[in-house]
């Protein structure tokens, strides 16, 4: 077999037709670059929303949930064990949220090597004040120094600053939703009151804008030791433990160890988001398959432009084997055509989505929610450009192998016949 001669012959077929070529080329580079482009941007918004869910979020996070105990009086009495049990309007026991012996547990995990960091937080419901305007909301008491470490808290500080909330014990970062509710800006001051009725005033010395509202509209943040003092508690309490891991998948199984060596509720990120990770799932679903239907188009544009070439060169195979030429090496002639159409096609697919995907990456996008966002987000992941390469040299060879191999078994005899 004669390479360098097929590849001739191949050739010469492909500038023989040369508009229909251009034509499936085209459909392999518009199936290509729309797949790329599909891709990374579709995945670069996805991680977008991720990051404003997962940034913030815990891989783990330990709490005291209040909830009525499974087992109550009636069913520890002996007198009813082989009775059905009925027990409703069932109430949780008055109990306070606190986790007990919090500092051992948090010396514990933070000895795991699977810990990235630990952050204890005072979590309590309050009622923000300034002048006439009340609002009730969320303060959470912070360890400054590890809540900044461990998750991207100055990201969303639009004005101020977190050091100053470290420094100063009397001192709130409010939300962006709370700070327009009340009228305050940086310096001004806020009453904060707790469900026991205790009152602190604070400077805010900053404004945080997460991008969700129900988030902004409700939350500010202090010092830990501030939140203590405005609940009345000692410098032991702490209602939350949040968690943060090197590798995310030992969230779910650390979890379960927690809650059953320290006999409290941890919650691993997996849960906590499932409705959230399910939406995801479902755009990456709907983004590939998209995008492999447009590659599967493009694949029966060749199919349909080699099976052009057969009807049209029946005359030139039939001379082909008449001189010499194996079946075998005729259905490689058009295997090569399909071949050179699609690695074409793949690679001038390949820079069309880089284009594509460059230009969506410079276009502004600007938001007020969203400050730290300025262009739309996209994610120049290798992957997707390797993807679409191979499976558009893939669908060519698929699109390519029934034409060619019905050239290698046509006879030669019945077409010249048929002439």
């Amino acid at each position: 077999m004669d390479l360098k001669l097929l590849f001739y012959i191949a050739g010469k077929h492909i500038f023989s037709r040369l508009k229909q070529s251009v034509i499936a080329a085209l459909g392999v580079t518009f199936g290509v670059g729309m797949f790329i482009t599909m891709s990374t941007f579709m995945t670069g918004l996805n991680q977008l929303l991720d990051g404003l869910t997962m940034d913030r979020t815990p891989h783990i996070r330990l709490y005291k949930e209040i909830a009525p105990s499974p087992l109550q009086p009636l069913n520890l009495s002996k007198t009813y064990e082989d009775d059905l049990l009925v027990v409703s309007s069932v109430k949780p026991k008055q109990q306070q949220n606190r986790i007990a012996a919090a500092s051992s547990i948090i010396r514990s995990i933070r000895a795991y090597p699977e810990v990235r960091g630990v952050s204890p937080q005072v979590v309590s419901q309050v009622f923000y004040n300034a002048g006439a305007v009340d609002l009730t909301g969320v303060v959470s008491g912070i360890d400054v120094a590890e809540e900044v470490r461990l998750f991207p808290l100055e990201k969303y500080v639009i004005e101020g600053n977190t050091d100053a909330l470290e420094r100063d014990a009397n001192a709130i970062i409010l939300g962006n939703g709370v700070a327009k509710k009340l009228s305050a800006g940086i310096g001004d001051r806020v009453q904060l009151v707790s469900p026991t009725g205790n009152r602190i005033s604070l400077k805010v010395v900053g404004l945080y804008l997460s991008g969700l509202s129900e988030i902004d509209d409700t939350q500010s943040y202090v010092n830990i030791g501030t939140a203590r003092r405005l609940l009345g508690e000692s410098s032991s309490f702490i209602t939350s433990i949040n968690v943060k891991l090197f590798d995310l998948e030992n969230a779910l199984p650390l979890a379960q160890q927690f809650s059953k060596l320290y006999n409290i509720k941890a919650t691993d990120i997996g849960t906590a988001n499932a409705d959230f990770d399910t939406g995801t799932s479902i755009r990456n679903l709907i983004t590939y398959v998209v995008a492999i239907t447009l590659l599967l188009v493009a694949g029966f544009g060749i199919y349909n432009i080699l099976n052009m070439f057969i009807r049209e060169k029946m005359n030139d195979i039939a001379i082909l084997k008449a001189t010499g030429f194996s079946g075998k090496e005729v259905k490689t002639i058009f295997m090569i055509q399909a071949m050179t159409i699609g690695v074409f096609g793949g690679i001038s697919g390949l820079f069309l989505g880089w284009g594509l995907s460059v230009f969506i990456d410079n276009t502004p996008f600007e938001i007020s929610a969203l400050p730290s966002i300025t262009t739309y987000p996209v994610n120049f992941e290798p992957l997707y450009f390797i993807i679409g390469f191979i499976f558009a040299v893939v669908a060519s060879f698929f699109a390519g192998y029934l034409p060619a191999n019905k050239a290698m078994k046509m006879d030669p005899v019945d077409v010249l016949r048929g002439q």
